[in-house]
């Protein structure tokens, strides 16, 4: 009787988790809304362009997501360090930025399967001496990274001798630290790096050829979500087949052909 009982108690507890992970995307569609959560300034994946429209490959897939869904999208805007705790409030529904889905963040929010992969690399200004690894190496050079993304523990792994400055914000501030000379390199995400220095003039600084690290990029949301992540991952599957994903690709992070557009 005691067996029967449990069993008929968890299979309730069972029976009430399935529906209200289930409830996600009925929440969705009843209100109406995608809620979205991106970086305020992390081209070419999340940018405000020059019409101050809110634009990149990431926005563009999320308002594919949100067109499929049938509902209106809003974009909320975040520093980097500010994504995840403001999905895991409630504010977002998901998050969508140019993020690498580690155990650590893992352990606090569900990520999807990646949409792309990338690696980090090391810039310095073009005119400085710091333009091989090598140089990056000397000890006390000042490298800049962004608090809590994967190029901040990249970098101190790769330049134990270099002093590690780590900024709050998007990856252009990076760019202006190194191009102000608050620090000598940099180390980002190379399609970051790529997207983000065009809004210097053309040579203005040298990314090195090497790659620190392959590393996927994938999309979140929160582990109470579960038919909203698969909902997500059917659709990255289905634009990845359709070729609408890898066409976003192509022109936001394969070629320059966004930064004349935008």
């Amino acid at each position: 009787m005691k067996i029967a009982k449990l069993f008929i108690a968890g299979l309730a507890l069972l029976t009430t988790a399935s529906l209200a992970n289930a409830g996600t995307l009925d929440e969705i569609t009843k209100r109406g809304e995608l809620r979205v959560a991106v970086q305020t300034q992390g081209p070419p994946f999340s940018m405000v362009d020059q019409a101050g429209k809110r634009t990149g490959s990431s926005v563009e897939l999320a308002e594919l997501m949100a067109k499929e869904m049938g509902v209106k999208i809003t974009f909320q805007d975040y520093d980097w360090d500010g994504l995840i705790p403001a999905l895991l409030s409630g504010k977002a529904d998901l998050l969508v930025a140019d993020m690498t889905p580690t155990l650590a963040r893992a352990m606090k929010v569900a990520f999807t399967k990646p949409f792309m992969y990338t690696g980090s690399t090391v810039f310095a200004k073009a005119d400085s001496k710091f333009g091989t690894m090598e140089a990056c190496k000397a000890k006390g050079t000042k490298i800049a990274v962004l608090l809590g993304a994967t190029g901040e523990k990249v970098a101190k792994a790769t330049f134990p001798d270099a002093e590690i400055k780590s900024y709050k914000g998007g990856g252009p501030l990076l760019l202006d630290a190194v191009n102000n000379g608050q620090a000598d390199c940099g180390v980002n995400d190379v399609s970051a790096v790529k997207g983000q220095q065009a809004a210097y003039p053309a040579g203005s600084f040298t990314i090195m050829p090497e790659t620190l690290s392959k590393e996927p990029l994938a999309f979140a949301t929160r582990y109470d979500e579960q038919d909203l992540l698969v909902w997500m991952n059917l659709f990255l599957d289905q634009v990845a087949l359709d070729g609408r994903l890898q066409t976003n690709l192509d022109y936001w992070v394969n070629s320059d052909d966004w930064k004349k557009d935008h």
